[in-house]
This record gives structure tokens, C-alpha cells and sequence, in this order.
């Protein structure tokens, strides 16, 4: 036989194969004539019975192209799960390599980088205006997955490898670059070693969100905090087989089977999830968190579908030219050079546009990139706050913004100016009197009277203040009222004696005392024991939770959470003094949903972080606890990652003061984001923190990891917390903080 014809029957093959693994056993008798067809033709073409083999074998082609056109209509959510984990998918190696015209791949090759899950390539694009050949350079980045390569560990990034990538997207920003980004991955690898895996995932969010360079994102398989390490982008494109969402279809059915370790969930749960989840591209796209839909092949592109790569090629390069041209300061060159490039049937690689950008269009294009993000799935919360209070609260704005403005910027500058020189007036001063007056001080030292104060100060027994508050509480956790004794968790290493829990749960703050463990405690213990009595006032408590995705069954339970609690979401926001110095606060808290974040809690994560902004106050993350994103809101909660790393890092970079408090439980991705980004992160001693908890680190590496994996002197140890803090000293902790650290904005610097 052939070897053409042996290699296109294996080809073939392999197609097939392919559509019975991604349906997973439907559609078996499409399968089945496929199969039927491809053997006969196969076993005459051996025997030489064939009269036009290349003909009958173009019709067999002909058969499996229409049958993977009438199957594309029913491909399901879970069965396009299934496409970007299949090893025939293309991978970033097929698109470096029919895409851009060269490219040298840098931070290591293979398996012998420093993490082969990333791949970095410096790589060129050709493009003509008329005779004149133009070479424009990009820095490309992406997750690669290979076709079953077991070191690509399947796209599951590393902390060091995110690492690379942020490093090598600074050199692209340094040389002035667009960077282009292609995710391919399930998650990152939840591995706390050094720096850990949600603080890298948080250091590049952070990073990205100040890139000066234009930045376009490819999504096909997009994994949660794997995503977003390389995600926040100017423009984000999806392939139209690809998947976006906060957790796989697995977990989400383990989590809502509440299943056992060791349990799988059925096949349809999975399947229910899949299409609760809403995570294909058509559904990102209606969200708004992507900006265009890359048509794919039927079934999904493999690598020889190289008319795809064409058409990804004028996409990426589509995308980035829209983000240099809106950079543009004149509104009508700039709308007449979109609208030209709007058109699908223009070949961008004969249209030249210059990739470099002055500094003024590099600030442009920041402002943009963090507004986009600002604005993102305000409208998947439910804001219940009455028509004339926003009103109210937007034209207090508008009227507020000059004058602070005249306050901060200008009077207060020239105040703290005129202070310094009525400083250095005064200690000039003071070393003339004391000049002055030393004669008659070494007269008057060694008089009776004063050698007597001096005596009788040495001699004198010291004097204890008389502190009404020692030992008393302002709340007490109604377990104080539980008239039993508990045992200490580490009674059995540190031989602690059993606690009587009105003492416990009263004066002793929920403190073992002992050994020092903490008990946790509800969230209304720190607003009321932490801050100035009757300092706190709370804003934006009518933007509730909600059920944007109507996944089944969550609408009640949103509800019970809300009857139990008495708050609307899992996230409150308020201002309140210590020591009469006023700050904002936005606390998870715990006690809903397991302090998980959605719309909701990002929308107002984020007014809390501008009121800061624009108050000049400090800004206090309190994280009683928090379970992660919350998986029924889908991408609606995912796009809380990027999105509240925006404001915070505005927040910062406007000179402010940002500080986190972790409590009991803190993981996944608001730690691998908006709370692992602060220069000024501690945690309540015996507090737990990482990217993902025993259970999932189990199910996805296999590996047992040891005792107190998660604990908080761990994360102390790998620089991700900056310290350890008694419950009983947070107040006193807080008040030295915002004494001695800070930005230039602050209202009291």
C-alpha cells in the first residue's frame, strides 16, 4: 500500500478516536459506520482491489468531514471540556510555529526549564505596506500542554513557573513590546513551597494590571487562578471550542454531590455542572469578559488544521492593532483606523501598524486596561440601594473630589513645607537656649532637692495605670454562655489543661491559655473589640448576593446564608477609627458561604478600596475567612480575581496604605489575588492560608502533604505574611501600623 495512503488512513484513525473520546460514548452510531467504512476501505487498499484508491479514499474523507459537521451542532459544554484536554488539541508549540514567522523560545526548553508548564518565546510577525516589509516583534507566553507530554505536567503551572512569566513580561514592557498571552491550563499546581502558589498567582495579577505595553490574551482552556496568572489582557480572545471558568466540572460536581474522598460523581452530575457553570465562549462573551469568539474547525482544532491558524494569526494581530489605535488621542483617526479593522475580510498582513507607543499612550493604555476591569460584572450584583441614594452618592462625588483634591494635593502639601521650616526654626532655637542656659544648669544639677527627686524615683514602687478595659470586652461570644469545658486542639503535644468556656469564650478572647492556640471567633468579636466604640458605620450593605447564573438549587441557599447571618453577602464594608484615626475596612466574612467571593463581594470590595481612594483613609482587608471564588457564580466570581487586584493596586499606586488580616481559613483565589498582592499582609496566630486546601491538593497531585501544611508561621517562613499577631493585640498592632507604615496620601501623614 501507499505510504500517502497509509499515513492518511492513520490520520484518519486518529480522528476517529478522537470523536469517540470527546463524546465519551454518545453518538455511537456515528461512530460505528465511521469505523465500518474506514476498515473496509482499509482492507482493500491492502489487498490492491481498489481501482481509484486516492478517489474512494477522498470520499471517505468526505464522510468523517460531514459527520463532524453535523455532530459540531450537539457538542455539549463538558464535551468541549473534554476537546481542550485531549492530546490532539493544538498546543502553543503548534501556534508559535504556524502563526508568527519565527520565534526563539527563552527561559529554558523542554523539560529541562525551570518549569516546562510555561513557555516563554521571543517571536516575530511580518507584515507589507505596498513593497516595504516591516518585522514587528512580540514576547509570547503561555501555558503548554503538549500532545501527552508528561513534563508539560498537563499545563499546571508551578509558583516559579508564573514567576518566569512575570519576569519575562517586564522585559517586554522594558523593550517596549506587545505581549501575547495563550492559556492552556486546568489550574495551577497548588504547591505551597516557595514563593507559593497564590501569592505568584497575586504578584503577576498585580503586575499585569500596571503593564505599559499592549497585552492580548488567548484563552482555550482557562482554569481559575491558572488563568488568571496571565489573563488580565487589553483584549481577551477565546476559542469558540475553548472553556473559561472557576473550577472544573468535576469539582464543581464534588463539591455540589458533596461527595466523601475516594467518591466520584456521576457522569450526568458532571454534565448538569458543566452546563450550570456557563463556561463556554458564547457565554463569556454575553458576560462581557472576553472580547471575541476565534472560530474553530468543527470538533475543535488539531494541528493540521492550518487554515485555523490563518485565521488566528489575523486575529491576534486584529487585537493588537485595535489596542495601539485606542491609545490614539483623536477621536476620528481613531474610530476610522477601528472601523477599518473591524472588517473580517481586510488581510491584516498587508496593513501595517506601528506597535510602539509614546508615554503618554502607554499611560492611555493603563487607564484603559484598569477601567475595563473596574466595570466588569457590576451588573451580576444586586445593587438594592434606592435610586436617590446613588444618586446622592455620585453627585457627593462629583462635589467631594476638587475639594479633597485642594485639601490633600495642594494645602496640605504647602502645610507640610511651612511645618518643616517651623521645625528647623525650632531646633535652631533649641540648641541657642540650651547654649544659653548651660551655665546655670551645672549650677543648679547637684542641689539637695533635685538629688532628692532623684533618690525617691529610683526608690519608689512603680505605679500601674489603671486600665478599665484590661480583661473586658465590649462583645463576648454567646459560647461563653455554654456552661462545659473544652479541650485545647494541642492538648495532646503541649499537655494543655481542659478550658471552662466562660472563660475561654470571654475574658480569655477565645485564646487557650496554655499554649496559645486560637479558638475562632465570630466576626462581630473584631468590629466591635478592634475599633473605637460606636466608630463603625457601614455603607453599600444593600448590594447583595444573588444567583446571577440561576444555577439550581443556590437561590435558597443564598437566602438561608442571608437569615442566618443578617447580612446580604459575605463581604461588609465600613468605616471606623482607631485611636480616632479613621480607616476602611472590607471584611469576608466566614460565617457566609464560607467568605467566598462573588459579584456582590467584589463589587463592593472595590467601592471600598476607591472610598479609601478618595477619603485618603487607610484601607484594611479583614479576612475572617474565606473559602475562595464562589463556584455558582462561575466566571462572575472568577473576574473578581483580576478585577478588585485593579482598584487595589490604583489604591496603592495613589499612595495609600493597604494591609490584610487573615483569620481562620484563607485560600484560593482572593488570597491568589487582591489579598496576596499587599506589600502588608499578617494573620491571627493559628490561622490557615494557601491556594488550595489538603482535600484538592489530594485529588490533583496525589501527594499527602505533611501536618499544618497550611498554617500561617508557614506562610510567615516563605515571606507571604509579614507577621503573626495574639487576637488580643490586633487593636494595638493596628494602631502601631498605622503609625509607623504608610503611603503620602493619608489624611493623618
Amino acid at each position: 500500500m501507499d505510504n500517502n495512503i497509509e499515513k492518511r488512513i492513520q490520520s484518519l484513525r486518529d480522528r476517529l478516536t478522537y470523536m469517540q473520546d470527546i463524546f465519551a460514548g454518545k453518538h455511537k452510531d456515528n461512530a460505528d459506520l465511521l469505523e465500518e467504512r474506514l476498515t473496509a476501505f482499509a482492507e482493500r487498499a491492502r489487498s490492491g482491489s481498489l481501482n481509484d484508491p486516492y478517489a474512494e479514499l477522498a470520499t471517505v474523507e468526505d464522510l468523517f468531514s460531514y459527520v463532524e459537521r453535523r455532530l459540531e451542532s450537539s457538542v455539549t459544554p463538558m464535551d468541549r471540556v473534554r476537546i481542550v484536554r485531549h492530546p490532539q488539541r493544538i498546543c502553543l508549540r503548534d501556534i508559535l510555529e504556524n502563526v508568527y514567522d519565527n520565534f526563539t523560545e527563552v527561559g529554558g526548553q523542554d523539560e529541562h526549564s525551570l518549569d516546562p508548564s510555561m513557555l516563554i518565546a521571543r517571536a516575530v510577525i511580518t507584515r507589507r505596506r505596498g513593497k516595504k516589509i516591516y518585522t514587528q516583534s512580540v514576547m509570547v507566553i503561555g501555558q503548554e500542554k503538549g500532545h501527552g507530554a508528561e513534563f508539560r505536567n498537563g499545563g499546571s503551572v508551578k509558583p516559579w513557573g508564573n514567576a518566569k512569566a512575570l519576569q519575562y513580561m517586564r522585559v517586554a514592557e522594558t523593550e517596549g513590546i506587545p505581549i501575547h498571552a495563550y492559556i492552556f491550563t486546568p489550574g495551577s499546581f497548588p504547591i505551597e513551597d516557595y514563593p507559593g502558589a497564590a501569592q505568584q498567582i497575586a504578584r503577576n495579577i498585580y503586575g499585569m494590571a500596571g503593564l505599559r505595553v499592549p497585552v492580548v490574551a488567548v484563552i482555550s482552556e482557562g482554569g481559575s487562578g491558572g488563568a488568571e496568572a496571565i489573563g488580565l489582557a487589553d483584549k481577551r480572545l477565546m476559542l469558540s471550542h475553548g472553556y473559561y471558568s472557576v473550577i472544573s466540572p468535576e469539582g464543581a460536581a464534588a463539591i455540589e454531590g458533596r461527595l466523601k474522598a475516594g467518591q466520584r460523581a456521576t457522569p450526568e452530575l458532571i454534565e448538569h455542572c458543566a452546563e450550570n457553570l456557563h463556561i463556554t465562549a458564547q457565554d463569556n462573551l454575553r458576560f462581557g469578559y472576553i472580547d471575541r469568539v476565534v472560530q474553530e474547525p468543527s470538533l475543535g482544532a488539531r494541528p493540521w488544521h492550518f487554515d485555523f491558524f490563518r485565521s488566528l494569526r489575523q486575529e491576534v494581530i486584529r487585537a493588537t492593532d485595535e489596542v495601539v489605535i485606542s491609545t490614539r488621542k483623536m477621536p476620528v483617526f481613531r474610530g476610522l483606523a477601528l472601523s477599518r479593522h473591524r472588517n473580517p475580510e481586510v488581510n491584516l498582513d498587508e496593513l501595517h501598524i506601528r506597535w510602539g507607543l509614546s508615554a503618554a499612550a502607554k499611560d492611555r493604555l493603563r487607564e484603559r486596561r484598569q477601567q475595563k476591569f473596574l466595570r466588569l460584572s457590576r451588573q451580576a450584583a444586586r445593587d438594592r440601594r434606592p435610586f436617590l441614594t446613588k444618586t446622592a452618592a455620585a453627585f457627593w462625588d462629583w462635589f467631594s473630589k476638587p475639594w479633597v483634591s485642594f485639601k490633600y494635593d495642594f494645602y496640605r502639601k504647602h502645610q507640610r513645607q511651612i511645618r518643616g521650616f517651623m521645625e528647623e526654626v525650632d531646633n535652631e532655637w533649641e540648641m541657642f537656649k540650651g547654649r544659653l542656659l548651660s551655665p546655670w544648669r551645672k549650677l543648679t544639677r547637684n542641689l539637695p532637692s533635685r538629688a532628692d527627686n532623684k533618690a525617691r524615683e529610683l526608690t519608689a514602687l512603680s505605679a500601674w495605670t489603671d486600665d478599665s478595659r484590661r480583661h473586658k470586652w465590649n462583645y463576648l461570644s454567646p459560647r461563653y454562655k455554654v456552661d462545659r469545658t473544652l479541650t485545647c486542639p494541642n492538648s495532646a503535644s503541649y499537655g494543655c489543661l481542659d478550658l471552662w468556656g466562660p472563660d475561654l469564650f470571654a475574658e480569655f478572647a477565645g485564646v487557650c491559655s496554655h499554649c496559645g492556640y486560637h479558638f475562632p471567633m465570630e466576626p462581630e468579636w473584631y468590629v466591635k473589640n478592634v475599633f473605637d466604640p460606636g466608630s463603625v458605620f457601614e455603607f453599600n450593605s444593600e448590594i447583595e448576593a444573588g444567583n446571577p447564573l440561576d444555577f439550581p438549587g443556590f437561590a435558597e441557599r443564598i437566602s438561608d446564608a442571608q437569615k442566618k447571618t443578617g447580612a446580604k453577602s459575605g463581604c461588609m464594608t465600613f468605616e471606623a477609627r482607631i485611636d480616632n484615626t479613621k480607616m476602611v475596612v472590607a471584611m469576608l466574612m466566614g460565617t457566609f458561604r464560607g467568605g467566598s467571593v462573588g459579584a456582590a463581594e467584589g463589587y463592593k470590595f472595590v467601592e471600598a478600596a476607591q472610598r479609601a481612594a478618595k477619603k485618603r483613609y487607610p484601607f484594611l482587608a479583614y479576612v475572617h475567612g474565606t473559602a475562595g471564588i464562589r463556584i455558582q457564580e462561575g466566571t462572575h466570581g472568577v473576574i473578581q480575581m483580576p478585577r478588585c487586584t485593579v482598584a487595589v493596586r490604583r489604591y496603592i499606586e495613589s499612595g495609600g496604605l493597604y494591609m490584610v488580616l487573615y483569620d481562620t481559613n484563607s485560600f484560593a483565589g482572593p488570597v491568589a489575588s487582591f489579598l496576596g498582592c499587599s506589600p502588608y499582609q499578617f494573620a491571627v496566630r493559628s490561622s490557615n492560608i494557601g491556594f488550595a486546601g489538603p482535600g484538592v491538593i489530594k485529588e490533583t497531585t496525589g501527594m499527602d502533604i505533611p501536618p499544618k501544611y497550611h498554617r500561617s508561621y508557614r506562610a510567615l517562613s516563605r515571606g507571604h505574611i509579614q507577621g503573626i499577631w495574639d487576637r488580643r493585640q490586633i487593636r494595638a498592632n493596628l494602631k502601631q501600623a498605622l503609625l509607623t507604615i504608610g503611603g503620602r496620601n493619608l489624611y493623618y501623614r
